[in-house]
């Protein structure tokens, strides 16, 4: 006991009394405890944190059919929502609802793609879900998305949504969704549709008709562009009605399309006015042989209101060889002019533009 006191001395140090060992070792416990307490409260935010990230999103997925949340660096994902369909699809059982970490989503995505997809759009849509080079096409945008359609709903919508980037500006997190816009392509390629057609007909409008046959034009496609005219038509309207006059457009625009190919442009300009562009005819003797097809066919409307009485019609008809560039105006001025040559012409008659007139 008397050695242990003098070496204290002789260093200068008291030894403190037991009752200073209790409270240090009190404090230290304290200390202790109070660090455990910050942990687990830093662990609840975090926890709490993410939940509340994850509820966020989950709410959020109530507009699309599915979502993930996905890791960019590590390429984890979790799954935020699923259809029974697409899940029952791959034949493996999704668990949803729970933050429940998945590797590979390239691997899984791949997957679904190679299954759903049609085989025509599926390289583009591996593109379009390649992550290695999605921090670059999202520069600068809030979300890209892609179109494509599918062999269970049709038309989808996917997207990539940026969620949050490191110190760096590296990418860290992304929301990849999939829409069905089914329904929305539906009313779209309406509209479409509405835009494009002569409602009383079926046939393309002069708008639509006119740049179907311009692009014809611009890429040099030789063809034959006719105007059709039906004769006496304002005297089938002032003696039977305008319903009757309605029917008689009708008749001729069904016999125009039964005439012609699908690939051939068949427009209604206005009033008793068609056009059509033959691509590829280019000889006056298959030019004829066609007016003449479509003229018997045109002898065949029947329309019982006016009791027998045929209808006749006027063809004025221009070739374009495809060598020099021309517009759509300067074939129609050609063909007008070789169609009113053909009205000086007793019944169904055709006459094609030569440089004498």
């Amino acid at each position: 006991m008397r050695y242990k006191d003098e070496i204290s001395g002789f260093f200068g140090v008291d030894n403190p009394p037991k009752s200073d060992y209790r409270g240090l070792t009190t404090f230290l416990d304290m200390i202790g405890t109070l660090l455990i307490s910050f942990l687990k409260l830093r662990n609840s935010f975090i926890k709490s944190n993410k939940e509340a990230k994850l509820s966020s999103y989950s709410s959020l997925s109530k507009i699309y059919a599915s979502m993930y949340l996905v890791d960019v660096q590590t390429k984890r994902y979790h799954i935020i929502k699923m259809t029974d369909q697409i899940a029952e699809y791959l034949g493996k059982d999704f668990k949803m609802g729970e933050y429940e970490i998945r590797d590979d989503f390239c691997g899984h995505i791949k997957n679904i793609a190679e299954k759903m997809c049609t085989e025509s759009q599926l390289q583009e849509s591996l593109e379009f879900v390649d992550i290695s080079t999605l921090e670059e096409r999202l520069l600068g945008e809030n979300s890209i998305t892609h179109e494509f359609t599918d062999k269970i709903s049709g038309w989808n919508r996917s997207r990539f949504i940026p969620v949050d980037y490191d110190e760096d500006g590296k990418l860290l997190h992304v929301l990849f969704c999939i829409e069905c816009i089914e329904e929305e392509k539906k009313r779209e390629n309406r509209l479409i549709y509405l835009a494009q057609t002569d409602l009383m007909t079926g046939l393309c409008n002069r708008g639509s008709g006119e740049k179907k046959i311009t692009e014809f034009l611009k890429e040099k496609t030789g063809g034959l562009l006719c105007l059709i005219d039906c004769d006496k038509f304002k005297s089938i309207n002032d003696n039977y009605g305008h319903s009757v006059g309605d029917k008689v457009i009708i008749a001729i625009a069904e016999k125009l399309q039964k005439t012609c190919r699908d690939s051939d442009v068949v427009l209604r300009l206005g009033g008793d006015e068609f056009a059509m562009f033959i691509p590829g005819m280019l000889e006056q003797r298959v030019a004829e042989k066609f007016f003449e097809r479509f003229f018997e066919n045109i002898r065949q409307i029947d329309i019982i209101e006016m009791q027998g009485k045929n209808i006749e019609i006027s063809l004025g008809a221009c070739f374009y060889d495809g060598y020099e560039e021309v517009s759509f105006d300067q074939l129609y001025r050609k063909a007008d002019r070789a169609m009113y040559q053909s009205k000086k012409q007793k019944g169904c008659s055709a006459v094609i533009y030569g440089e004498e007139m």
